[in-house]
């Protein structure tokens, strides 16, 4: 691990000041909130920094705060406190499901919301240096190699899947994230924060180099509405979601007035089912409706040749969670 310099900035002010620095100077910047994967990183020479900001200094990043018509989380909110914190398990218990199932208990109390939204993938080519497109290179070594792990949907050039817990979670609740760097500020809706291989192999995110993510906003929680997250693991110790579900229901009585469905797990980006989320839309949910839903989940699917095996298994997390949260008769 090469030599690099920590910054401690106090304020957002201070750190945005000293990323603009390093950048005049020529220098790389990694900014830390937890640090639980970046430093992992370092280690491993996949990120190589000049300039290392942490941000855990600043006061303010770790406070979850209820507005008249928004809930504001800071990017430093460790993972355990999202998990258990009153307001989030009342309000947004897809969240909080999806927070409390992120990794290990020592992982949840170190990682922050933020770190999780924006972790680098896990796949086993990129985190072993590989030349591929996350390193730099011009190839996708999963395609044609061992890729039982990877994008079923939205894949090519690059067939990561995005590792985050929460991110479904966030996209599911029409979450905001609040963004500051040395260009200024700006608000970005979560659906949109998160971007397709195709339009940067080397990306998972609009996230620039030198911004920093400050903050999640969640809109009101609506009356009669539910959600939950659900998880599907290859084995029952620490790993990443082979499938997940991040479901959201607004009811009145036994008929859906709005949904909103987004997997983990099956492609680069928390993915959203809008063809399921219509079909649901007014519709009494029955069992009947929520094995259709479940059919229609998998639709334009283009598993790999080792990753067929996620078609059944989304195909059922939608059908079962969707009669488990709604209550669905017969």
């Amino acid at each position: 691990m090469r030599s690099f310099t920590n910054a401690e900035p106090r304020s957002l002010e201070d750190a945005v000041a000293r990323i603009k620095l390093a950048s005049q100077n020529k220098q790389t910047v990694a900014i830390a909130g937890g640090g639980s994967d970046l430093l992992g990183m370092v280690k491993e020479h996949l990120v190589e920094p000049d300039v290392l900001v942490h941000l855990r200094s600043i006061k303010g990043l770790d406070q979850i705060v209820e507005e008249k018509e928004q809930v504001r989380i800071g990017g430093l909110v460790a993972l355990d406190t999202l998990q258990q914190h009153p307001l989030i398990k009342a309000k947004y218990a897809v969240l909080a499901e999806a927070a409390g199932v992120v990794g290990t208990p020592q992982i949840r109390n170190a990682g922050t919301l933020a770190g999780n939204v924006i972790q680098r993938p896990w796949c086993w080519y990129y985190r072993n240096a590989f030349p591929c497109y996350k390193n730099g290179g011009n190839t996708c070594f999963s395609f044609n190699g061992e890729n039982e792990f990877h994008a079923i949907f939205g894949g090519g050039p690059s067939f990561i899947v995005h590792p985050s817990d929460t991110a479904p979670a966030l996209v599911a609740l029409d979450a905001k994230f609040r963004i500051v760097g040395p260009a200024g500020e700006r608000t970005v809706a979560a659906a949109d924060f998160f971007t397709l291989p195709r339009v940067n192999p080397a990306k998972e995110n609009s996230l620039a180099n030198d911004e920093i993510l400050t903050e999640v906003i969640l809109p009101a929680a609506r009356p009669n509405t539910r959600g939950t997250y659900h998880k599907i693991l290859d084995r029952e110790s620490w790993t990443h979601a082979v499938v997940s579900l991040a479901l959201v229901l607004e009811m009145e009585g036994d008929t859906c007035k709005n949904a909103r469905v987004v997997l983990g797990g099956v492609a680069p980006i928390p993915w959203r089912l809008p063809k399921v989320e219509a079909m649901l839309a007014g519709q009494r949910v029955t069992a009947d409706l929520a094995a259709r839903a479940g059919a229609l989940a998998i639709e334009g699917a283009q598993p790999l040749a080792k990753n067929k095996y996620k078609l059944p298994l989304t195909k059922n997390v939608v059908k079962r969670t969707l009669v488990t949260l709604s209550g669905a008769a017969a």
